[in-house]
């Protein structure tokens, strides 16, 4: 018996790397009416997020990245540091379960709070980050709720992304940072969230961070913002 034999994983893990952690996960709509160009497009997206954080070392060590997929509801990848985020090839098929993948989301997020807890690890506003290009096939409000709750005692930050096609009242319901996209330019949305997330993890926990504005093609909905 080696050593590591009763540590588990994770507390290896932080051993390693104990730096303070900024949880994003990525909740995206896969469904059926994602086929051909925006599934592609949001490929090379998670390709270019993955690009964007590696050029900033401290933000690889610190930046976690987590991702769920609605069409069906699927774990893609639970939460991992930027340096060894390997980015999926997603496939588009199914409906839209996004209040399922919401549920699953906000649980994911709570069970990696209390592992940043019991090991000790200091984390930052775990962010949310919603993308969809339809409208949910499952009652949703219930979760969308329970989200909106946790944004108003601000354990969480969430922003939704709706791509042409979207139900803006959804999203409304969900959270009041919503962004819409002309189009489907996902590398553009994905440098704006890379570029927030790498100046959140080279601030200090409890900064507030001046965010940068977003490039052209994409606009937030007036009277959502906070």
């Amino acid at each position: 018996m080696n050593e590591f034999d009763q540590i588990p994983f994770g507390a290896v893990d932080f051993a390693e790397n104990p730096e303070p952690r900024c949880p994003c996960l990525l909740l995206l709509d896969t469904s059926g009416s994602m086929q051909g160009n925006p599934i592609h497009e949001l490929n090379e997206g998670l390709m270019t997020f993955k690009d964007e954080l590696m050029a900033d070392t401290l933000a690889a060590k610190r930046v976690e990245l987590a991702i769920v997929t609605f069409g069906p509801v699927n774990i893609v990848t639970d939460f991992t540091t930027a340096d060894v985020f390997v980015p999926p090839t997603l496939s588009a098929t199914g409906d839209t379960p996004m209040g399922a993948a919401i549920t699953q989301g906000i649980d994911m997020v709570r069970k990696r709070k209390d592992t940043y807890r019991a090991n000790g690890v200091a984390f930052f506003r775990p962010w949310i980050f919603l993308i969809t290009d339809g409208e949910p096939t499952d009652e949703y409000l219930a979760a969308a709720q329970r989200l909106k709750e946790l944004e108003e005692r601000k354990k969480v930050m969430c922003w939704a992304v709706g791509v042409p096609g979207y139900n803006v009242s959804v999203l409304k319901n969900i959270t009041q940072r919503v962004i819409e996209l002309e189009g489907i330019n996902f590398v553009s949305i994905f440098e704006w969230l890379s570029s927030s997330m790498v100046a959140i993890g080279n601030s200090q926990i409890g900064e507030k961070v001046k965010l940068d504005d977003l490039k052209e093609g994409a606009r937030v909905i007036p009277d959502t913002w906070d």
